[in-house]
């Protein structure tokens, strides 16, 4: 029997996030080879099912409460669709809890199915999927190198979001530490300061202006680059461990900061060599177990193609 339009089936892969960078706090992100893959299909009926394999299966939800069927009738109610019946297969590799840009991550899978499943019908612009996926996440950091890759400055503006995408010099080798424990977003944020001295504001812009060069052109400049004053000392009592690794991580001449809101933390190698002292470094000193990632910087982002139809007893067919 053929297939009528509203029978579709996309592969949405995600890539993690981590946000910040040191200094460049809610405005600098980076994309790395670490994602989320899923398998999205509409159906005639309605209702959803969501399968999850991975990190998150048993945890997160299965019905429409789910954050990637949220984004997705987020995008479908932004355009004037009528949301069809979902079914969700995802294989999840990113740590939810740990900085890594998870919440982001599922979000603009959300939205990159939804833009699969309305090909043909809606066409969204760049500057649409990044409003639609800031207004759900809250900020723009994490969400633009999920959707664009690379290196990402975002910042808001009176019309909206915007973002620039960077390309990072090849000789930038990223390391991501991750531990067993979490750490709330919102509970990181709770603990920084409504202002800070002006001083330590003016330190932040010039590394922060400092790192971009650093990230694009000059990596022997990383270490300089992501020192921070406005963030990281303030939430050091919600992730001790962290707060001692990075300590002994710079202290050894490595660029080392907390990903995103923590508690991992991201080492920005100038070479592959300086990964791997900094591997040696956390597992000497590190007192719990620390999952040591060598990932690559994505220079893609998120991607959508489409999936060939399976299961037509559930869609209806």
């Amino acid at each position: 029997m053929t297939l009528g339009p509203a029978v579709r089936s996309v592969l949405v892969r995600v890539p993690a996030t981590s946000a910040n960078l040191g200094p460049g706090f809610d405005t600098l992100g980076l994309a790395l080879s670490l994602y989320d893959e899923l398998v999205v299909t509409s159906t005639r009926g309605t209702g959803v099912e969501v399968n999850v394999t991975g990190v998150g299966a048993g945890e997160v939800p299965t019905d429409d409460s789910h954050l990637v069927v949220r984004a997705i009738a987020a995008t479908y109610a932004s355009v004037g669709r009528e949301l069809p019946g979902l079914r969700l297969d995802a294989r999840n590799a990113i740590p939810h809890g740990r900085g890594l840009g998870s919440s982001a991550a599922a979000i603009v899978a959300g939205i990159m199915a939804a833009k699969g499943l309305l090909e043909g019908d809606v066409a969204f612009t760049s500057a649409q999927l990044l409003a639609i996926a800031t207004d759900l996440e809250g900020h723009p950091d994490n969400v633009a190198p999920a959707l664009f890759g690379g290196l990402t400055i975002a910042w808001t503006t009176s019309s909206g979001p915007a973002h620039k995408r960077l390309l990072v010099h090849r000789g930038v080798s990223p390391v991501v530490f991750v531990p067993e424990s979490t750490l709330s977003t919102k509970l990181a944020r709770s603990l920084q300061p409504a202002s800070v001295p002006h001083e330590d504001a003016t330190f932040n812009v010039s590394r922060s202006a400092l790192l971009v060069a650093a990230l694009i052109q000059s990596p022997e400049l990383l270490h300089a680059a992501t020192e921070d004053r406005l963030h990281q000392s303030y939430r050091a009592s919600a992730m001790p461990e962290t707060d001692v690794l990075i300590r002994l991580l710079r202290d050894a001449g490595l660029a080392a900061v907390v990903s995103g809101a923590g508690p991992s933390l991201l080492v920005l190698g100038s070479d592959p060599a300086q990964r791997l002292f900094a591997a040696e470094l956390v597992a000497e000193h590190g007192i719990s177990e620390w999952n040591a990632l060598m990932l690559a910087v994505d220079l893609k982002g998120a991607t959508v193609v489409a999936h060939p139809v399976e299961n037509s007893d559930f869609l209806g067919i």
